[in-house]
């Protein structure tokens, strides 16, 4: 036997390549969780579908087929009569103003905290991150009669400021809270290499820091504002005038003051989640992305 011979003998022979499209079976356990997580969608999809349903039925179909059953039509009348009723552009203009305000200024104010507890190291920082915690957990209830004190001894009182201000501070101290940990826990290195270019605090907070923690701060802003878009107690108090009143306070004051079927109050609803949903569609992306970004990278 030749020596190539001898070598293409005992030569192994070549593994076939795995391919590359091939699914791994999932487990039962798996499944039982994809089920659920389907269950659990539908049920939370489910109040929706009816809203939304019930808001284009007339209220002669609502009458016969109940909640449940199909429209013979689309009936718009109930939203036109809600939108109609409460002003709903400027009760809606109201809204986005206040919740896109407390969003910015909420974690602009949320920032500056959280940089001064976890970067400077302020004396008692504990006891601040404490106290702003507290804060957080303060019933509603137990601010109003103080709050309403004050806004009317500085002329805020009936006016959109007051809760805008209101909600910065509340919101504000949840930001810092969560903030000042996420900053305790900010590289050192980088902080240093910025102070050895010649960098000063304020260069290091807004070109160093503020661009690391991006993701975080836009996660923080999208949930200030549908938080704020969603309060009730607070504007209910503060904003008097029709004007100055949000969706969610309009929708309560005309099923206050007049009778009105089925279908409107579901029109109603439905024009006071739309808004939002849109929002949080619009911002899925960001949203995801500072969640699986993380805080520091």
């Amino acid at each position: 036997m030749s020596l190539d011979q001898s070598e293409r003998v005992t030569s192994p022979a070549p593994e076939r390549p795995v391919p590359q499209n091939k699914r791994r079976r999932r487990t039962g356990l798996e499944w039982t969780a994809l089920v659920l997580t389907v269950l659990a969608a539908v049920v939370m999809v489910a109040p929706l579908l009816l809203v939304l349903l019930n808001a284009v039925k007339s209220p002669q179909d609502f009458a016969d087929h109940g909640p449940l059953g199909l429209p013979s039509g689309i009936y718009l009348d109930g939203i036109r009569t809600f939108w109609n009723a409460v002003d709903f552009p400027r009760k809606l203009w109201n809204s986005i103003l206040i919740s896109g305000l407390v969003a910015i200024f909420g974690v602009l104010f949320s920032v500056l905290n959280a940089y001064a507890l976890g970067i400077g190291r302020i004396r008692g920082r504990m006891w601040v991150l404490v106290a702003f915690l507290l804060a957080t957990i303060v019933p509603q209830e137990a601010l109003l009669y103080p709050l309403y004190i004050m806004f009317k001894h500085i002329g805020l009182y009936d006016t959109v400021w007051s809760v805008i201000v209101v909600f910065i501070v509340i919101h504000g101290a949840f930001g810092t809270y969560l903030l000042a940990s996420v900053f305790g826990a900010f590289p050192k290195e980088l902080l240093e290499a910025a102070a050895l270019d010649g960098a000063n605090r304020r260069q290091i907070l807004w070109r160093v820091v503020v661009p690391v923690v991006r993701p975080t701060l836009s996660v923080l802003a999208v949930f200030f504002f549908i938080w704020t878009w969603n309060e009730f107690l607070i504007p209910l108090s503060f904003l008097v005038s029709s004007d100055h009143q949000t969706v969610q306070v309009g929708i309560a004051t005309l099923q206050g003051e007049r009778i009105m079927n089925v279908t409107t109050i579901s029109a109603s609803a439905l024009l006071g989640i739309a808004p939002t949903l849109l929002f949080f569609l619009v911002f899925q992306r960001t949203l995801t992305r500072g969640l699986t970004a993380g805080a520091i990278k």
